[in-house]
This record gives structure tokens, C-alpha cells and sequence, in this order.
């Protein structure tokens, strides 16, 4: 074979493995927790290096998420036919996806580092939870717990990285939490067929896809009225996403009580999500404790 063409066919193979690893970072749920993260950097204001160093701290930490879920649920995902995944489909080799995970996981903590102790020993744990959710947690009925840690130490990792560094205040810890219990069973609802017939049976398992989709729901709205209530005085227009989101939290139940989960629930979902994000980003300082 030309040197030229082995160089070509070389160059092709390294393209197909950078976009498998891509693909296997679950590239949407990493940017929008790494968007939101950065938002609400903005919102505390960090300075532009912070927000930087924040923002590619938590992009390569959640790809190292997506990538540990990927080559832990490898065997799992084959014997259900997932060929939408880049490992099961044959595209991206176990090793691969391992070892990028723990050199994404590792310099994520390193980047952390700048910002200050406190912000790296959280983000470090935030991490941690989500890793231990992919190693096993997920199948107990403690599957939600890692979801809460780690989107209830969101907040706090965000103000923990300013040049002063301060607590997030409680309420918006608790929102966290409470957006974590919603993408919880909001993420494994679509796969509850899928987990079962794999042995996965964690806490939305358990509860049944109606169930399920009423505690997201449920989780949603509280979320929204950590944000506004409880910190008291709020603005008005906080109030009228306040009103705005538990409409969407009613229609959402009322969907899940005349008929299975649907497409138009799933939009109802990410719609809420994004109105109690947009809601915490305003809330700018009063995230300080």
C-alpha cells in the first residue's frame, strides 16, 4: 500500500474513533449541564477566566460521565440491540472509552484547581456521585440519590469558584436537588423496557412509568417554588414563571394520569427544566448565602 494511502486510511480510522468517543460523551446532556453551569457563573459574576475555566472543567467532566456510563453499560447495551451507542455498535473499543473517561474525569478535577480548593473538592464529589450512579447505584433504590448530589452541588460549585468565595444559598441547593429528581426519571423513563430486560431496576423502575412521570411532575414544581418562595421578596417576573411552571407541572400530571408517557410529555418536561433554569440564572446573587 502508497504511503499516502495508509497515511489517508490512518487519518480516516482516527476520525471514526474521535467521533464514537464524541458520540459516547452523551454530547447533549454534557453541554446543557456545562451551559447551565456557565449561566449561572454569569449570574454570580465571575470574571471571564473563571467562567472559562469553569465551563471546560464541566464539559470534560460530564463527558468522562457520559463515556464511564457508556463502557460500564457496554454488555448491557449489546444485549438489547443499542446501536445507537458507539460501543455496543462496534464502533469504539471498551479500552477506549475507559481510559478517556478517566483522563476527562482527571483533568476536569486538575482545571478545577484554579478556581480554589473548596470549588475542586465539590466538583470533585459531584463528579464522584455521578460516577458511582454509572458503577452500580443506578439499579438500587437509591438510583436518585447520586442525581441529587451532584445537581444540588451545582450551585454551590458555581459560587464556591468566585474570587470570594461564598455558600449557595439553601433554596437554591434545594432546587438543584429537586431539577436532579426530575432529569432522574425524566433520562430513564424513555429506557424502562430496555433496563428491565437487563436486570436494571432502579427507583423509577420500581415506581412505573405513570408514577414516575408524576414525581417528575412533582419535582419540577418544587424546584420552582425553592426559587421563588423560598428566598422571599422576589421579583414579579419570577413570580410569573413561578405561575408558568406549575401550569406546565399540572398539564404534565394531568397527561400522565389520562394515558402512557408521550413525545408531547417529554417537550412539557425540557420546557420546565429550561423556565426553572432561566428562573435561577435571574435570580443573580440571591444565590449567595
Amino acid at each position: 500500500m502508497p504511503p499516502d494511502l495508509r497515511v489517508g486510511t490512518y487519518d480516516v480510522r482516527m476520525l471514526r474513533t474521535a467521533s464514537a468517543l464524541a458520540r459516547s460523551t452523551h454530547p447533549g446532556p454534557t453541554v446543557a449541564v456545562t451551559a447551565i453551569t456557565v449561566i449561572l457563573g454569569v449570574s454570580v459574576g465571575l470574571a471571564p477566566w473563571q467562567l472559562i475555566a469553569l465551563g471546560v472543567a464541566f464539559l470534560l467532566g460530564q463527558a468522562s460521565v457520559g463515556l464511564s456510563n457508556d463502557w460500564i453499560d457496554a454488555e448491557r447495551d449489546r444485549a438489547v440491540g443499542r446501536t445507537d451507542k458507539p460501543i455496543a455498535a462496534g464502533q469504539l473499543s471498551d479500552t477506549a472509552a475507559r481510559n478517556a473517561a478517566v483522563v476527562s474525569a482527571t483533568a476536569a478535577i486538575a482545571l478545577t484547581l484554579p478556581l480554589g480548593w473548596a470549588a475542586t473538592v465539590a466538583h470533585t464529589v459531584f463528579i464522584g456521585s455521578a460516577w458511582a450512579y454509572n458503577l452500580g447505584m443506578k439499579s438500587t433504590s437509591l438510583s436518585v440519590v447520586p442525581y441529587i448530589v451532584s445537581f444540588g452541588l451545582l450551585p454551590l460549585i458555581v459560587t464556591l469558584s468566585r474570587s470570594e468565595p461564598a455558600l449557595a444559598s439553601p433554596w437554591a441547593i434545594l432546587a438543584g436537588a429537586s431539577l436532579g429528581v426530575s432529569a432522574h426519571f425524566a433520562n430513564v423513563l424513555p429506557d424502562l423496557d430496555d433496563d428491565r430486560a437487563t436486570g436494571v431496576r432502579g427507583l423509577p423502575h420500581r415506581f412505573g412509568p405513570r408514577s414516575s412521570g408524576l414525581v417528575i411532575a412533582g419535582a419540577l414544581a418544587a424546584a420552582s417554588v425553592s426559587i421563588v418562595v423560598m428566598p422571599g421578596q422576589a421579583p414579579a417576573y419570577l413570580y410569573v414563571g413561578l405561575a408558568l411552571s406549575l401550569a406546565l407541572a399540572i398539564f404534565c400530571a394531568a397527561l400522565i394520569v389520562r394515558a402512557e408517557p408521550s413525545r408531547l410529555l417529554f417537550r412539557i418536561i425540557i420546557l420546565g427544566a429550561i423556565l426553572n433554569v432561566v428562573m435561577l440564572a435571574l435570580s443573580g446573587t440571591r444565590l449567595l448565602a
